[in-house]
């Protein structure tokens, strides 16, 4: 006789943690997470649901199959992965665990998820980041993003951590490690920003500014060299 598990049937849904890539769409009108292993290449937004990784045909996630999205069901478990070589840009998403969902030792596998919190950062120079930058990598039609200071991100296709909730959409959002992620009711402006996301949005518009003045110095002195090396005038009769 084979002995099955109780049903869990939770009041509200449950909690995990994961790590992944926060990647940018071509086009830069979309943005979303890329996992760290199974199931990479394949890029999800903020609420989506799982596929098989395999190209079965059942629905996650199956008993007798890997597929289906993962998490753990401890932050710190979760914040110890990012202490890897190959993980030190990804960021720690935490997210409700919906649908059906198959619970382990230490997380679950499940069918749908919605991420509610990242926390980015430190930027690799040990700064506090502002924005999430290129990072020279990517998938097919998708830049993957990392956490930068105002120093490291000029001239980086990026957004704000503010930006890129705004745009995943589904009230995600995004936060500095370090920054308490729910300020507790603070003041907001009319876009619901609070004093940390404007601050940083700040820092970034100064550091965009910077790196443009920059720019055009260079051009400046390569224009009035240009202007040193032209044709002498001819020698008078």
């Amino acid at each position: 006789m084979r002995l099955r598990l109780p049903t869990e049937r939770p009041a509200e849904p449950p909690t995990g943690y994961k790590i992944a890539h926060p990647v940018l769409s071509q086009d830069g009108t979309r943005a979303g997470f890329t996992g760290v292993s199974l199931g990479g290449a394949l890029p999800y937004a903020v609420l989506d649901d799982a596929s098989c990784v395999y190209g079965r045909r059942h629905r996650p996630p199956a008993r007798l199959c890997d597929c289906g999205f993962h998490c753990v069901h401890e932050r710190g478990d979760a914040e110890a992965l990012l202490c890897t070589t190959e993980h030190r840009a990804a960021v720690l998403l935490e997210v409700s665990v919906l649908g059906a969902y198959i619970r382990f030792e230490r997380g679950f596998r499940y069918a749908r998820q919605r991420v509610r919190t990242v926390t980015a950062g430190p930027c690799a120079c040990a700064a506090p980041p502002v924005a999430l930058g290129d990072t020279g990598w990517g998938r097919p039609g998708w830049r993957a993003l990392a956490a930068y200071c105002p120093l490291c991100v000029r001239g980086r296709t990026s957004l704000s951590l503010a930006s890129f909730a705004r745009l995943a959409g589904h009230g995600l959002r995004v936060v500095a490690r370090g920054s308490d992620p729910d300020p507790g009711g603070g003041p907001a402006g009319p876009d619901g920003l609070g004093v940390p996301e404007l601050v940083a949005e700040a820092a970034l518009l100064q550091a965009r500014l910077d790196w443009f003045q920059t720019q055009l110095a260079r051009l400046g002195d390569h224009g009035a060299g240009g202007g040193e090396k032209g044709p002498h005038p001819p020698p008078k009769g």
